[in-house]
């Protein structure tokens, strides 16, 4: 084992990204702070806090140490005293029953005695019964091993999770769309999400925002614009105190919307809600700012309230509106389970269906294909402005009468010059 992979062992695993933040955010410290200490740049920092990337080695141990929360302070454990048990001793051996009243001493004329070693416990009479034993079925022992007797499965957890949260979120996301049915949608596409990725949801520090943060995600994509069904948003409350804050809040911003709702809607406080968001606490606290401005336009008992009464009455105004509209009721726990389900069975078939067909396509390719390259020819072109051939040109019948005379006529002179004919 390498020096490295032991370092990584012996760090204790670090939380999710989004506690990481948290963890750095409630000591006060700066991404550039984290990065200088580290010995990284505040990109590295950041990545680190959205899960794009993880620490390795040396900085994963000074980063885990950094960001790791102070130790609670116990209180010492107050150990009771030991009851002791006193001896018996027969009445007639106190001084108080030998002496009379009359005769006893002073304290000060008392001579002082050399201290006198305590006196053994007492056994039990020899004809006291036994201590009964406890029975194996009594109640501190099945307190003990109660929560090992019950576990809770994957499906009865997911089930509590989303009987619990799965109505709310769908109100708090329709005042994020303005849409009932995008809203429920969203919802159930969350939960399923959160059912695939059951294991890592189960440990999250918090489950319910972990599917709140993939509701609100789904439900703001701008894709769902090309959608017929979803283009314009539904009718508005016919309250007018209720309309006035239903068309403030589809007037803000997409990210202003959601901090305002975080924060003022759900009650998360300004770290949580600027981790929530991916964006940090002073640039949420900025938006949360904006957006109260510009619902207080719309709302004028809003105008002139302090920051703090302000809060309260936007979580009561918002409360109150989401409770008033009726929305969809998301479909049953064990539905989404199975929905979750097929569709990731669904692509599962299809994603071995897709690599089937590629071998498929690349062995056809590589049986059919030409095992060596063939030049292509090029087709024929006439081409204009050359020459004629030049060379001897075709012998007339005069020229074939005068080459046959002189191939039978003898030449003289040297036999080296007498022509052959080959």
């Amino acid at each position: 084992m390498t020096r490295s992979t032991t370092d990584e062992a012996a760090v204790p695993p670090l939380p999710s990204p989004k506690e990481r933040r948290r963890l750095r955010e409630a000591k006060s410290l700066s991404e550039e702070e984290v990065a200088a200490a580290v010995g990284v740049t505040r990109a590295t920092v950041r990545s680190w806090e959205t899960g794009r990337t993880n620490p390795r080695g040396r900085k994963r141990a000074l980063y885990a140490k950094l960001i790791a929360p102070e130790p609670a302070v116990k209180p010492p454990a107050v150990k009771p005293p030991a009851v002791k048990p006193s001896a018996v001793k027969p009445p007639a051996a106190t001084p108080e029953a030998a002496v009379p009243d009359a005769a006893v001493p002073e304290p000060a004329d008392l001579p002082v005695a050399p201290p006198v070693p305590e006196a053994p416990p007492a056994a039990p009479p020899a004809d006291a019964p036994p201590a009964p034993d406890p029975a194996p079925d009594s109640d501190t022992r099945s307190g003990a091993e109660a929560p090992d007797e019950r576990r809770v499965s994957p499906a009865e957890a997911f089930d509590e999770l989303y009987a619990r949260t799965a109505p709310g979120l769908v109100r708090q996301t329709y005042l994020l769309t303005g849409r009932r049915a995008l809203a429920r949608e969203s919802v159930e596409r969350a939960f399923e999400l959160a059912w695939q990725r059951w294991p890592e949801v189960a440990v999250d520090r918090d489950p319910a925002g972990w599917v709140r943060a993939a509701a609100y995600e789904y439900a703001m994509s701008p894709w769902h614009r090309l959608r017929r069904t979803h283009r314009q948003p539904d009718a508005p409350p016919t309250e007018p105190g209720k309309r006035a804050l239903f068309d403030a809040l589809l007037d803000l911003p997409p990210a202003y919307r959601r901090t305002l709702l975080l924060y003022d809607g759900v009650g998360l406080d300004l770290p949580e809600t600027a981790a929530e968001t991916e964006a940090s606490t002073p640039a949420a606290a900025g938006r949360l700012m904006t957006a109260r401005a510009a619902v207080a336009e719309r709302l004028p008992e809003l105008a002139d309230a302090a920051p703090a009464e302000q809060s309260a009455l936007l979580h009561d105004r918002i409360g109150g509106l989401a409770r008033a509209e009726h929305v969809p009721v998301p479909r049953s726990a064990r539905a989404v389970r199975t929905g979750s389900e097929n569709k990731a069975r669904l692509w599962t078939r299809a994603a071995v269906a897709g690599v089937a067909l590629l071998i498929a396509v690349t062995g056809l390719t590589l049986h059919t294909a030409p095992t060596h390259y063939e030049p292509p020819i090029s087709p024929p072109e006439r081409v204009g402005g050359v020459p004629p051939r030049g060379g001897p040109q075709k012998l007339t019948a005069q020229d074939l009468k005068l080459q046959k005379s002189l191939s039978e006529q003898l030449a003289h002179g040297p036999e080296r010059l007498v022509p052959r004919l080959e």
